[in-house]
């Protein structure tokens, strides 16, 4: 199978969970469809990059990071309009005992990224690594620094 074969292929398996990611880390139905739809032109304007084609789930997300990074940096320069209604996030409602979900969001951005990483999309420590460009020592310190808010705040609350 040859690289654009592969990225191809890949793209239309986890359409889905792209677009998980990116809703997972921008928290809106629009931005998450625009990074991927972003993310996807990038990825076949650049797959020549591409030089391990194994490594495409790993690639293809930090394309995907970076995609939903530049919407992040660009919403501080943009002045939201006002909501107009609870209809708004309707499309994407919260699970019902959202409290956890609540609370990774609330971690400090880094730490969130990488839990969602790990957990939402289960990539290993050295794949979260190659998407944020940490070293696999700052991706452990800051899994396990989030774990343990996480726990933290989870004793008072019901199981």
């Amino acid at each position: 199978m040859t690289k654009e074969e592969t990225l191809t292929s890949f793209l239309i398996e986890t359409q889905a969970r792209s677009y998980r990611l990116a809703y997972s880390v921008l928290r809106s139905r629009e931005e998450a469809l625009d990074a991927v739809q972003t993310a996807v032109c990038r990825a076949l304007e650049r797959q020549d990059s591409l030089r391990d084609p194994g490594a495409v789930k790993t690639w293809f997300t930090r394309i995907l990071m970076n995609a939903c990074n530049d919407t992040l940096r660009q919403r501080g320069r943009v002045v939201p309009f006002p909501e107009e209604g609870p209809e708004l996030g309707r499309e994407d409602p919260e699970p019902a005992d959202d409290s956890l979900t609540r609370r990774v969001d609330a971690l400090p951005a880094e730490v969130g990224t990488v839990i969602k990483l790990r957990f939402y999309e289960e990539l290993t420590l050295k794949e979260i690594g190659e998407v944020t460009g940490q070293n696999i020592s700052t991706v452990k310190s800051r899994l396990y620094a989030g774990l343990k808010k996480l726990r933290v705040a989870m004793e008072g609350a019901e199981i």
